[in-house]
């Protein structure tokens, strides 16, 4: 088969045969359409992932994975929103609504900190962000999208070492999903990124206060590259690097300490969990489940007090992030 290359497409005489379109974004040639894959820095930005699962009320937690609350008090609630009909190029969106008739109007938003192997080489760099959004009817702010960075490992990402921030950028969002961009230079000493999408509203909060983000992305350059649509299950294992629920089963026997069960992993954590909690699911024996020699590997699960005597289903939530 012949081909003929032009300076920016690859062309062919052959009718039956698709001609490859290529564009220039941030100094590189790339087709402009099919997959252009690990340039999202952004994990679980399809907001397809839920292992919690349920709704988030509370300050400063996870809610949908790698997604966390930040900011002044105030009432809230973050959520997994389907919303196929109307964005149609993905399925699901993050939705952060203000409590109907909340007086409070503090800054408050949601954080997702990027691990700082991940940082790495970005020193110095341009990063561009975009992301789809819109707005309930009664939304009385603009969203503020801010990158903030650190000098120092994995810590809070809005605690960092060394602390500066981008200044932010206000997007006025419609009840319509659009696609906005914005572009960083990083600074120079820079180890520890994270980016945030906030709000500060005003007034008493309606019944639609809320903003919705989806399709969110961050890769290096100065040009917006399409969405990252990566695999259910390669969404999946990156969460659970740093959050994993697993369940395994044991037979409760007399006496405490005694191992039940154990657990290895899917995924190797970021590092050792900070957080591991253990539940008997189903099944006999009374006392207390416990999980115990947690390491970035799996974990041991015992229970106390009396044998039961049928097996039982051990839940355990082990968790690693920022």
């Amino acid at each position: 088969m012949t081909v003929i290359v032009t300076q920016n497409n690859i062309t062919s005489p052959n009718a039956n045969v698709t001609a490859l379109t290529v564009d220039t974004a941030n100094g590189l040639k790339f087709p402009n359409s099919g997959p252009l894959s690990n340039r999202n820095l952004i994990i679980n930005g399809n907001f397809a992932i839920n292992q919690r699962g349920g709704s988030n009320t509370t300050i400063n937690t996870y809610a949908l994975d790698r997604w966390r609350s930040y900011g002044g008090p105030m009432g809230f609630t973050i959520s997994q929103q389907d919303v196929l009909s109307t964005l149609s190029t993905s399925r699901y969106a993050m939705r952060f609504q203000r409590t109907s008739g909340n007086t409070q109007t503090n800054n408050t938003g949601v954080v997702q900190g990027i691990e700082s192997k991940n940082c790495e080489g970005l020193a110095g760099t341009t990063l561009t962000l975009s992301f789809k959004a819109r707005a309930g009817a009664d939304l009385s702010s603009d969203l503020d999208a801010r990158f903030f960075y650190g000098t120092g490992t994995d810590e809070n990402p809005v605690g960092m070492t060394g602390q500066t921030n981008d200044g932010g950028t206000d997007f006025t969002l419609t009840t319509s999903f659009a696609t906005y961009t914005k572009t960083v230079t990083v600074p120079a000493s820079t180890t520890q990124i994270s980016l945030t999408f906030a709000v500060t509203p005003t007034g008493t909060a309606g019944t639609n206060d809320w903003f919705e983000v989806a399709e969110v992305q961050v890769e290096r350059g100065s040009v917006a590259t399409p969405f990252e649509h990566r695999s259910y299950g390669d969404e999946l294992s990156r969460c659970q690097r740093y959050f994993e629920i697993q369940r395994c089963i044991g037979w409760p026997r007399s006496g405490d300490n005694v191992l039940i069960g154990s657990i290895v992993y899917k995924v190797e954590k970021r590092t050792t969990p900070s957080a591991t909690s253990a539940t008997k699911t189903s099944g006999g024996g009374s006392g207390t489940v416990i999980a115990f020699s947690s390491s970035v590997y799996g974990v041991g699960v015992y229970q106390t007090g009396a044998a039961g005597s049928v097996d039982c289903v051990y839940q355990v939530e082990a968790d690693s992030e920022l």
